[in-house]
């Protein structure tokens, strides 16, 4: 029993137990799938048969435009795939298109603030409707990813690093969550008005 308590202790203290017959293995890097867009800014927008989410060996991927081709000219940000598409949006460098099937269907764009508040010194959380359905329709959103109901989400930093809720989409195809854009988010000062009315 003392055996038992002490393996335990360890592998909570976080010392690996291995028993003297075991082949210990060296320890290799998990990969990062989330925020997988952060690249040396000399390995960005790789071309999608090197970019590590298309298969190489499928025939169809070589036909993919590379990304770097395809977002030339669009403005520039300094992080995730280094493109500000809400600025290239706004200057017209792109226009995506509300209907895949009717060019003429104008997207429908809800202009409303929703504020989280945050407990803690972090400032509370400022989600910007207007940028988001710009590009995108409600029902990307809701309800799958959020339920439309004040008080019926639960979200938490944790939860957005494993890919949900706001995960779904930043770090995969939005800007990623890192240090250098926390305050792109958490925008509004207790008791204040946001910083922030525009996240790239």
């Amino acid at each position: 029993m003392k055996l038992i308590a002490l393996a335990v202790s360890l592998l909570l203290a976080g010392v690996s137990v291995v028993r003297a017959a075991d082949e210990v293995q060296p320890a290799t890097p998990a990969i990062n799938n989330f925020n997988r867009l952060m690249k040396p800014k000399t390995q960005k927008n790789p071309p999608p048969t090197e970019d590590g989410i298309h298969d190489p060996a499928n025939p169809g991927t070589s036909l993919l435009q590379p990304p770097a081709e395809g977002m030339a000219g669009l403005v520039e940000s300094k992080q995730g795939n280094y493109v500000d598409w809400v600025k290239s949006l706004e200057s017209g460098k792109v226009a995506p298109r509300a209907d895949r099937l009717d060019p003429n269907t104008q997207p429908i764009v809800f202009d409303m603030n929703i504020v989280r508040e945050v407990k803690g010194s972090m400032p509370n959380v400022v989600y910007p409707h207007k940028q988001h359905t710009e590009w995108l329709d409600c029902s990307n959103c809701h309800p799958d990813v959020f339920i439309p109901q004040k008080g019926a989400n639960q979200i938490n930093m944790a939860s957005i690093l494993l890919g949900q809720k706001c995960g779904v989409c930043h770090g995969k195809v939005a800007f990623p969550v890192t240090a250098s854009t926390c305050r792109l988010c958490h925008s509004q000062p207790k008791g204040g008005e946001s910083t922030a009315s525009k996240a790239p």
